[in-house]
């Protein structure tokens, strides 16, 4: 299967929100967290952010992530100089693809053609498997800027140190 990482378009925004939300559903990652109508707003996070999508060689939307800079209104952990990612989704028939992967290798990338220092993501306490994708590109925890949005909602915050 090949996989292409690009900008989303406009026309794929709706869907990448229904792909989002049955990802994070589907994980367990939207018990009483209210969070499925900020992950359907992808014209939202296309104001502030760059939103890739992950497609097959007929142009099936696989995943999804958003790549955005401190400062922004997206923007949870990162800090000066460097760059972060926020809601990788994966399709639930294509998880097991290594799409999450690509998705975050891409970010990578483009934190590396900003001349970013570091990359940093969050992830649930309990999203073992993302946390897996993310040690293998790299990543460390980084307890002290591990935080908590509401409530009963724990995130564990990853360094990619680009340097």
């Amino acid at each position: 299967m090949t996989v292409t990482v690009r900008l989303a378009r406009p026309e794929e925004f709706v869907a990448i929100g229904e792909i989002s939300v049955a990802a994070y559903e589907r994980d367990g990652q939207l018990v009483g967290s209210g969070y499925a109508e900020h992950l359907a707003d992808v014209a939202g996070r296309a104001e502030v952010g760059e939103v890739y999508v992950a497609v097959d060689e007929g142009g099936e939307l696989l995943g999804s992530v958003t790549f955005t800079l401190p400062g922004t209104a997206l923007a949870e952990l990162s800090g000066p100089g460097e760059a972060e990612f926020r809601m990788l989704a994966v399709a639930p028939a294509a998880w097991g693809r290594g799409v999450g992967s690509l998705l975050a290798q891409a970010c990578i990338a483009r934190a590396q053609e900003l001349d970013a220092t570091a990359v940093m993501i969050c992830t649930r306490s309990f999203a073992t498997v993302a946390q897996t994708i993310y040690e293998k590109l790299g990543f460390v925890r980084v307890p002290d800027r591990d935080w908590m949005p509401a409530p009963g909602i724990s995130l564990l915050a990853l360094r990619l140190d680009l340097r």
